[in-house]
């Protein structure tokens, strides 16, 4: 059972990391030049959105590559 808290914590803060790192990637797009002007509140929306996306597809790349090399060793086993 700890196996699946352990799990879940570096789920989580995997996804947190690569959302903070897509954020601060973000920053350096000048994205306002694909937006109509005027559109503050729906511009940051996207934003948000788009970072969530983002980091969290990168997150679940990293976990699944992680899982698989963790599971590599059992091709291995005899049986």
């Amino acid at each position: 059972m700890a196996g699946f808290g352990y799990q879940a914590l570096v789920s989580i803060l995997s996804h947190l990391v690569f959302i903070a790192l897509t954020w601060w990637t973000l920053q350096g797009v000048q994205i306002e030049k694909l937006l109509k002007p005027n559109r503050v509140v729906q511009a940051r929306l996207f934003y948000i959105l788009l970072t969530i996306v983002i980091g969290s597809t990168v997150s679940n790349f990293f976990l699944d590559y992680l899982s698989w090399s963790r599971q590599l060793p059992l091709i291995f086993r005899g049986g």
